[in-house]
C-alpha cells in the first residue's frame, strides 16, 4: 500500500528521526501492551543500539531520545498507550494466574506503572482470596491437595508456599482450610 508520501528509509548509520521512531512505536504497540515507560524504553533501546553500531555523537542520541519521549507522549495523548488501562488488564490476568496483590503490584512497578494507578488496578481483597485458591490449585496444597491432610510440618510448607507467593497469613490460613467444593467453585468462577 503506496500513500504516495516520501519516507526516508532507516539505514543503521542513519539518525532514527521522527518517522522511523514513530513506525518502530506504532509496530511494537500491535504487538504487545506497554506502558509510557516501557514504549519509551524501547524506542531508546532502540536509538542506542543504533548508536553503537553508527557511532552515532551524544548530540543525536540525546536528540533522538527527546524525539521518542515526544513520540510516546503523542501516543499516550491519542490513547494509543494507557498506563490505566495496560495495568488494569495485567492485573486481572496476574489475578487469574494465582499472583497476590503484592506480586501484582512489584510487575506493575517493574513496567513502570506508577503506584497510584497500580493501587486502583490491584484486586480486591475477596479477589486476592481467589488468586491464593488458584495458586492452590496449581501446586496442588489446601482445599485440592490430593490424599490425606498433612501433618503439621506439612501444612507450615503450605503456608509457607502461599507466603513466599506474597499472600497474608489471614488469606493462607483460610485457603488451607476452605472446602474443595467451595475452593472449586470459586477459581472456577474467576476463570469466568
Amino acid at each position: 500500500m503506496d500513500t504516495g508520501a516520501k519516507r526516508t528509509a532507516h539505514t543503521p548509520s542513519s539518525v532514527p528521526d521522527r518517522v522511523a521512531l514513530h513506525d518502530a512505536a506504532v509496530a511494537y504497540l500491535a504487538r504487545y501492551a506497554a506502558t509510557e515507560a516501557g514504549l519509551r524504553r524501547v524506542l531508546e533501546r532502540r536509538i542506542e543500539r543504533w548508536a553503537r553500531t553508527a557511532h552515532g555523537s551524544d548530540d543525536a542520541v540525546a536528540a533522538a531520545k527527546r524525539t521518542a519521549g515526544e513520540i510516546v507522549a503523542r501516543l499516550a495523548e491519542a490513547g494509543a498507550v494507557s498506563d490505566s488501562a495496560f495495568a488494569e488488564s495485567r492485573a486481572r490476568s496476574l489475578a487469574r494466574a494465582g499472583r497476590s496483590r503484592r506480586a501484582i503490584a512489584a510487575a506493575l512497578a517493574a513496567k513502570g506503572v506508577d503506584g497510584e494507578t497500580a493501587r486502583r488496578a490491584l484486586p480486591s481483597d475477596e479477589a486476592e482470596l481467589v488468586s491464593a485458591l488458584a495458586l492452590a490449585r496449581r501446586r496442588r496444597i489446601g482445599p485440592f491437595r490430593a490424599g490425606e491432610a498433612p501433618d503439621a510440618a506439612g501444612r507450615q510448607r503450605e503456608l509457607g508456599m502461599l507466603a513466599r507467593a506474597g499472600f497474608p497469613e489471614r488469606v493462607a490460613r483460610c485457603v488451607l482450610a476452605m472446602p474443595t467444593e467451595e475452593a472449586t467453585a470459586l477459581v472456577d468462577a474467576l476463570r469466568r
